[in-house]
């Protein structure tokens, strides 16, 4: 049997799996609206099953922000349990969101011995709004040691419970916080509930100094996130090691074929792959989650699912939600969904659209320009507020989405620069350069777009274009930051935004009050709302840039600039830790300087290990797979070579070709050599650490993979050990 004879007995299972797809049956009629939140215990819901009193209370809290009311739990539990029963469910789990950047969940059954030799079912208050998962092994940055190992877990219910079902199991899951013994955030969901907080309590102050205020009880922060991913036959994956441990493929040599015919880009969807996504689909609508676009990226291969808007807090646990139903849905097809950020070298990577604005609870959009835009002065205030935070906290911003999977990303053809930057468009950026040398007289409009056919439509125009290289802009009632890495959690992100933008607020706020005093006259509020937009668009303008971002000219002009260009994650991630960060954190209680710091030995102890378990898979591959291959080779050319000489016939250019090829196979020895070298440095620091994998591994890493790749276009196909891009890239 050959080298690669589980190789080929992939590809051919992969190239007829097709013929055994899933049929999907059409929807009854009513159905998508019957099914969506079906699983979740959801409002409606609870004003059918709660008496009247605990649920307006319940409401009070979720809608309003009001302190819950623990003695309303035991009801709420019994509901809860009942409607959790009655469809199929057996137990019950906290759900949360620790420091690894997945979801944890420990399961408890509903059942309870009755002391008679039966068992009745049971759920208390103090069972629904406290947990306690085992805190020693999640991780925490020095916040806990190993051998304590208390941690609690407590009831987010502004997020909606659901129930997870998988075959015939059925789990309610009740979304938590996870906190140590000792009060430390643990966890993604916690932060984030408090970075809301802080953000609603100063963009309030702005509403009340333009006397809009009346009726918001708190302002909400809206987020809708993109999911880019890849699929790939399951049978070929599991005929790649590197995919199997790390997610991505570590070797590859580019195919004839890839993206550049940019073909697959909103093009037909697969049959396989859309029963996928109806899957997909179904199992999302069933536990809240608002999909509602689904279409090709530009990669082949590639794909995205996107949701309508929702509060930030329930928005990220719904993302976590749709990364987990991808993943789970996908085998059913054949598939594996790969959510790494780049996966294979040579095309376009995955990331998150992370579309941001702020609204209050009544309804208003902050960010929405409106019609005649330069008189819109608390618009425009909002909009130089986030300015302002973008150049003052941009490198924070940058380091909230650094990883070492999302370095592969960053900058390339297909996601922003390192360099944090903001697009306007034409008619924001218009508003603004008037602001600053005058008054703001006009809005630029964008018409309407006469297509040239009497049976097409006029369509209205926008007033500006998209710019899909600026890692943060405008586009149009939000701000769309397009950095954030497609296997990451959004809170994180989302979290480092609120409270970066609260303090541009908390100073927006200070200075008008200040320079109002009390009942300002409209004239004077009009007055020094120019003069304070005239000095924050002056002191904070060179973030604005409307330009190529993927051009070295932008890099040049934004170093002019000052603007920090953090190139990689080992760049990026002290900033966690700088004074200016743990400052801000601290002073708006999102996180204490402790909970702060944590994170930054967590991700910097994440990069260690994560390019570090892609350095030894990459020499066992090398050692197991590569050199049996090549050695293999090797020798059949020799053979052909020595027999061809035997026959007295000149073989001169073959004898050449035999001759480079050794040469080939001692780099690749050498190049194993050297990567195993590089990963035999260990630091007790985990910087000192970062660093050295960033000087010596990184570059055996990529010294490896490209003679490997180098002699996947010399080996035999016979001899080729695992499935190349051509195999992988384009589902059968």
């Amino acid at each position: 049997m050959s080298l690669n004879a589980s190789r080929l007995e992939a590809i051919a299972a992969a190239t007829t799996f097709s013929d055994r797809n899933r049929q999907v049956q059409p929807s009854e009629p009513g159905s998508l609206e019957r099914a969506f939140g079906a699983d979740v215990f959801s409002e409606r819901v609870m004003r059918a099953r709660l008496p009247k009193e605990v649920f307006k209370t319940l409401m009070g809290t979720i809608k309003q922000g009001k302190r819950l009311n623990h003695e309303l739990a035991d009801v709420v539990a019994a509901a809860m349990k009942d409607w959790a029963i009655e469809n199929g469910a057996t137990h019950y789990t906290h759900w949360f969101q620790p420091l690894t950047g997945l979801t944890a969940e420990k399961h408890d059954s509903f059942i309870t011995p009755d002391g008679t030799g039966g068992v009745i079912a049971q759920f208390s208050g103090g069972a629904l709004t406290q947990g306690e998962p085992d805190a020693s092994s999640f991780p925490s940055g020095g916040v806990r040691s190993t051998f304590e190992a208390r941690g609690y877990t407590a009831w987010d219910c502004t997020s909606p419970v659901f129930l997870n079902r998988q075959g015939e199991n059925v789990t309610l899951c009740i979304p938590t916080a996870f906190v140590s013994w000792t009060g430390e955030a643990l966890d993604y969901k916690t932060p984030l509930l408090r970075s809301m907080e802080a953000i609603s309590k100063q963009a309030l102050r702005i509403l009340k100094i333009f006397g809009t205020d009346k009726g918001v009880g708190r302002l909400l922060t809206t987020v809708g996130v993109e999911q880019e991913y890849f699929l790939v036959d399951r049978t070929l994956y599991f005929a790649r090691p590197d995919l199997i441990t790390c997610d991505r493929t570590l070797f590859g040599a580019r195919p004839p074929k890839g993206q550049q015919l940019e073909d697959h880009y909103f093009g037909s969807i697969p049959h396989r792959v859309l029963s996928f996504m109806a899957e997909v689909e179904r199992e999302l609508h069933r536990v809240g989650v608002p999909v509602k676009t689904r279409h090709n990226e530009v990669a082949p291969g590639q794909y995205e699912i996107a949701p309508v808007f929702e509060t930030a807090h329930i928005a990220c646990d719904h993302q976590m939600l749709v990364m987990e139903v991808l993943k789970r849905v996908a085998p059913r097809y054949g598939l594996q969904c790969l959510l790494h950020e780049k996966p294979f070298a040579g095309v376009n990577g995955s990331g998150k659209h992370n579309n941001w604005s702020m609204a209050t609870d009544t309804g208003v959009n902050l960010l929405d320009p409106q019609s005649e835009t330069h008189t819109n002065m608390e618009f425009l205030i909002f909009v130089a507020a986030v300015m302002r935070a973008v150049d003052l906290h941009g490198d924070l911003l940058r380091a909230a989405i650094a990883s070492a999977s999302n370095d592969h990303r960053l900058g390339a053809n297909e996601a922003p620069p390192a360099i944090m930057s903001i697009f306007m468009g034409d008619m924001l950026t218009d508003l603004l350069t008037q602001l600053e040398t005058g008054d703001a007289k006009r809005t630029i409009k964008g018409g309407r777009l006469d297509l040239g056919a009497s049976t097409l439509p006029m369509l209205p125009r926008d007033s500006g274009d998209r710019n899909r290289t600026s890692p943060f802009a405008f586009t149009g009632n939000k701000f769309e930051f397009r950095a954030v890495g497609s296997s990451q959690t959004s809170a994180w992100p989302n979290t480092i935004l609120n409270t970066m933008v609260a303090e541009s607020l908390d100073y927006v706020a200070n200075e008008l009050e200040k320079a109002l005093g009390k009942n300002p006259s409209p004239a004077k509020l009009q007055s020094e709302v120019r003069v304070l937009l005239k000095k924050l668009i002056k002191q904070h303008k060179r973030v604005i840039f409307n330009g190529d971002g993927y051009s070295k000219a932008w890099h040049e002009e934004a170093a002019k600039r000052g603007l920090p260009h953090l190139r990689d994650s080992v760049d990026a991630l002290p900033v966690l830790k700088s004074k200016r960060a743990l400052d801000l954190m601290s002073k708006y209680s999102v996180l204490s300087r402790v909970e702060m710091s944590s994170r930054a030995i967590i991700a910097l102890e994440k990069y260690v290990k994560q390019v570090s378990i892609e350095a030894e898979t990459m020499t066992a591959m090398a050692r197991q797979l590569f050199i049996p291959a090549a050695t293999q080779h090797q020798t059949q050319m020799a053979e052909a070579v020595a027999s061809t000489m035997a026959a007295d016939v000149d073989c001169e250019e073959q004898r050449q070709e035999l001759t480079e090829f050794v040469g080939k196979v001692s780099r690749l020895k050498a190049a194993t050599r050297n990567l195993e070298t590089a990963l035999e440095h260990h630091d007790e620091d985990p910087m000192a650490h970062a660093q050295h994998i960033k000087k010596h591994v990184k570059p055996a890493m990529a010294d490896l993979r490209s003679i490997v790749d180098e002699l996947e276009n010399v080996v035999s196909d016979e001899l080729w050990p695992i499935p190349t891009y051509r195999d992988l890239l384009f589902i059968k």
